[in-house]
């Protein structure tokens, strides 16, 4: 296996050809992800109308979550052996048609049955887009597009609660949480029309007769829905016995890791180990994990503070997150113009700017608690957000830089599989502790929401320590 080659000359016409394809992967990109957070806001509407139980309404949340992160590595192997465009096309079209069943919802099984499927096709979607960057641009020129990803990233799942509630504005309290679902369908419908136009198909006359694994695929995705289901239920299911399916699950990962080794010997593997030599891959994979495991779970708990602990609208609820969702955009797109000269330090920069700006909402809660929550936070989240977007577009850039092309799609696949899980772990250990706080301090939301920010504030903080351990290593051996 050998890495990424130089980039090549490109012409005028293919340069605009290839943004044009990575532009429509990226609107495939923010509307799958953007499913992810707002929903979120949704729920109290949602609640009236389908006379959903807790449980159903944790499932409607975290069933997404759960399913796309399931076929991240199998769909992202699939695209590279069958060609993206299929499995973009595919994911795309599933995607769309799940939005207008959850949004045509008449029961709470209906629309469990519908986030189920709709978080499968994200799953078949987001790695076709990160492969096509690997596969249409070369060494140090991904840095732009994933520049572009990077912000997409950011500014979806920041923005999600405040797309959720201008939709609940203007739909009103009864339907508005349905336009929440059917504002997918038409962007649906046209980014598949694109991706077909626009993706490069694979090359005709070389048919790839690569079997898929099938053995791979299964265990691997028993071990990460065994990880994954106590976390998403970790509010629901009581029972302390929950938390066994979790060194189960990681004793499933091993038995796949030990099966991949031995399956590569013979046939192509759903996930080359060998990329785990890479340390770029390894720690990269390692500080996105952790990170996702702070980042989501920050608007989890802030949407909880001011919506049910505060009484601000769901719309209002958005326009506070919306300083960290511009922090990040602007941060995004000049980190991917940057990355390449400074490396993992900007990583590190980042980092330290989220930790700063999210303890800084602490402090201002604490020294204005009477001022208005959105207003005393805006200039605290704008710091966090400007840090979040100098981690995660430099971090995926210089995490998957090492990648060969035919790797691209499952290299992405395991990077983003450990983004879901970190988030459906941070959101359990966040969420947690934003409720037991709540319950030992009488009701009071404003502790609650401080002492949740502060367990996510170290989470990112941990990741801060894996970027600087991997800049000493670094150093370390280009002075050997």
């Amino acid at each position: 296996m050998t890495a990424a080659r130089s980039p090549q000359p490109v012409d005028a016409a293919e340069n605009r050809r290839r943004w044009q394809a990575v532009g429509v992967g990226l609107v495939a990109a923010f509307m799958t992800l953007l499913d992810v957070s707002i929903v979120n806001v949704a729920v109290p509407s949602l609640d009236r109308a389908l006379h959903a139980s807790p449980s159903d309404l944790q499932w409607v949340l975290s069933g997404y979550a759960l399913t796309f992160g399931l076929v991240l590595v199998p769909a992202g192997r699939f695209g590279d052996a069958r060609g993206r465009r299929n499995a973009f096309v595919f994911g795309i079209a599933l995607f769309t048609v799940t939005s207008a069943l959850a949004g045509l919802a008449t029961s709470p099984a209906w629309l469990v049955t519908a986030r189920l499927l709709q978080g499968a096709a994200a799953g078949v979607v987001n790695p076709q887009v990160i492969g096509l960057i690997q596969q249409l641009f070369r060494g140090p020129e991904r840095a732009r597009p994933f520049g572009v990803l990077g912000a997409t990233i950011g500014i979806s799942t920041a923005v999600g609660p405040l797309l959720g509630g201008l939709l609940i504005a203007i739909g009103g309290e009864e339907h508005g949480w349905r336009w929440v679902f059917f504002v997918n369908v038409p962007v649906g419908i046209v980014a598949a029309i694109l991706g077909w136009r626009l993706l490069p198909g694979r090359p005709e006359g070389q048919p790839d007769r690569r079997r898929l694994d099938p053995v791979g695929v299964l265990l691997l995705g028993v071990g990460v829905v065994l990880i994954l289901l106590p976390l998403v239920q970790e509010q629901q299911w009581r029972t302390p016995w929950k938390w066994a399916l979790i060194p189960a699950g990681l004793a499933v990962l091993v038995a796949f890791g030990l099966w991949e080794r031995w399956y590569a010997r013979h046939r192509e593997p759903l996930f080359d180990l060998r990329l785990f030599t890479f340390q770029s891959y390894t720690l990269g994979s390692l500080i996105a994990l952790v990170y996702f495991g702070g980042f989501t779970a920050i608007f989890f708990i802030f949407t909880l503070f001011l919506q049910n602990g505060l009484g601000y609208s769901a719309l209002v609820a958005g326009l506070a997150i919306t300083p960290f969702a511009l922090g990040s955009a602007a941060a995004s797109a000049l980190g991917g113009r940057i990355v390449n000269r400074f490396g993992r330090p900007l990583v590190a920069i980042g980092l330290l700017g989220v930790v700063i700006g999210l303890a800084a909402t602490v402090v201002a809660l604490r020294l204005a608690p009477d001022a208005p929550a959105p207003w005393v936070t805006a200039g605290p989240l704008l710091v966090a957000g400007i840090g979040s977007g100098l981690v995660i577009a430099p971090n995926q850039t210089l995490t998957l830089a090492q990648v060969p092309v035919p790797q691209a799609g499952s290299g992405a696949g395991m990077l983003q599989t450990g983004q879901r899980i970190g988030a459906a772990a941070g959101i359990a250990a966040v969420g947690s502790m934003f409720f037991s706080s709540l319950a030992d301090n009488r009701g009071n939301w404003t502790t609650a929401f401080e002492a949740s920010l502060i367990l996510a504030t170290g989470i990112i903080a941990l990741a801060l320590i894996a970027a600087l351990i991997d800049i000493l290593r670094t150093r370390n051996h280009t002075k050997d």
